[in-house]
């Protein structure tokens, strides 16, 4: 038996008055994923557990089967894992955007434009956070370069006892609303301010809107953690796999978990990624032996923290067409029995765009136990709502993997 889990990022909705008060599930053409639903399980999750903020960390550690409430020691250290930082015990790691901030005046009335710089770069976010480093690395901090607009500092000794807030919970709010919390914050909220300085005239950035892009023209921090423990995917579930996401979050869960991870050549996490790489890249996968792969897709996330109703709708069409398709084709070309599951992470409203907490659909397809064809049955929030019901992401992927 062969696994896959798709995670289209974020596409959980709610209904749009511009839609007909439809989902962007209900209007995309989703076609290939709804043909396994006509003949699969649909049904509505629960990924994030009472009391845990909405994040792609809790969300996706749910989805691959662990308990957040036990396992989420913060967003930033399974990042670093995924960068390669060998993070000590008493080490603290920090997510580190680079955002773009507009206005005049002081740092604190700048607005919060956007939280990932206009999809900046990983070439350029580098040698801004390389003037980062100059300017602020000592003893104690170090910054290290991620994907794009995501990043990490390193706190030696450091404490996680802040109250920090994600950028894309707050876009187009006042600076000084949302700066860092908590006895000892004020190193954080110093560098911010710094980086602002050092970051609003730097080349990169008056290339940047020399060409009518965003700049990334300040750090925002959040997300601390401590070093993550996960137990191994393989004790747990006996099968062997691999990730494959554009997303440092997404690697570091693998590479915690025991699990491979593929980089996929032109993979940027966004409606622009490489959609046909990755599909080959999970059949490669499979070839080569392995039992299941989680394919991550973050483009409808990124849409709807954009606010782009019409570049969500297209990225589920694409991810549709151009990875579950070419994917189950393979299976059956190959004569492989195979199960799917496709279940977003959360939701991300576009009305809000930021994450929701609340249950995200789902579709198992099962190709040796197919259910009689109902056409009713599909991928979409109205849909799940008629189906299966699970209180948990990781008591559904204990279902999903019969354990």
């Amino acid at each position: 038996m062969k696994y896959l889990i798709l995670v289209p990022d974020g596409a959980g909705d709610e209904k749009i008055e511009a839609l007909g008060n439809k989902t962007p599930l209900e209007v995309a053409d989703i076609k290939n994923i709804n043909d396994l639903a006509h003949r699969g399980i649909v049904g509505m999750v629960r990924t994030i557990p009472p009391g845990v903020a909405p994040g792609s960390d809790a969300a996706n550690l749910s989805v691959m089967g662990y308990d957040p409430a036990v396992y989420l020691t913060g967003r930033s250290p399974l990042e670093a894992a995924s960068i390669g930082i060998d993070m000590s015990d008493t080490d603290v790691a920090f997510r580190t955007n680079i955002i773009t901030l507009t206005g005049d005046g002081d740092y604190e009335d700048l607005i919060i434009t956007d939280h990932s710089s206009g999809d900046i770069t990983t070439e350029e976010a580098d040698q801004l956070i390389q003037a980062v480093n100059e300017a602020f690395e000592d003893e104690k901090i170090k910054f290290y370069t991620g994907v794009s607009y995501r990043h990490c500092m390193i706190v030696h000794d450091g404490s996680t006892e802040y109250d920090l807030t994600p950028p894309h919970d707050v876009l187009t709010q006042r600076v000084g609303d949302h700066l860092p919390k908590g006895e000892g914050s004020g190193f954080i909220t110093d560098m911010m301010k710094k980086s602002y300085e050092i970051l609003k005239e730097h080349p990169v950035n008056k290339a940047r809107m020399a060409k009518g892009l965003n700049p990334a023209n300040s750090l925002w921090i959040w997300g601390q953690g401590r070093k993550p423990s996960l137990s191994s995917f393989y004790d747990k579930y006996g099968i062997k796999g691999t990730a494959i996401s554009a997303v440092d979050l997404i690697k570091g869960i693998a590479i915690c978990a025991g699990l491979d991870s593929v980089d996929v050549e032109g993979a940027t996490g966004t409606l622009h990624t490489n959609f046909e790489g990755k599909a080959q890249a999970a059949i490669g996968e499979f070839k080569r032996g392995m039992d299941f792969v989680y394919m991550h897709l973050e483009g409808p996330d990124e849409c709807s923290h954009q606010g782009d109703r019409d570049g969500k709708i297209t990225c589920l069409e694409t991810i549709d067409q151009k990875v579950l398709k070419p994917i189950v084709d393979y299976f059956r070309k190959a004569g492989e029995d195979f199960r799917v599951l496709v279940v977003p992470d959360h939701r991300t409203p576009l009305a809000i765009r930021t994450h929701s907490a609340t249950p995200v659909p789902f579709v198992i397809y099962d190709s040796t136990g197919e259910g009689p064809y109902d056409e009713k049955k599909c991928f979409s929030e109205k849909s799940g709502e008629e189906g299966m019901y699970f209180n948990s992401g990781f008591e559904l992927a204990d279902f999903f993997f019969e354990k």
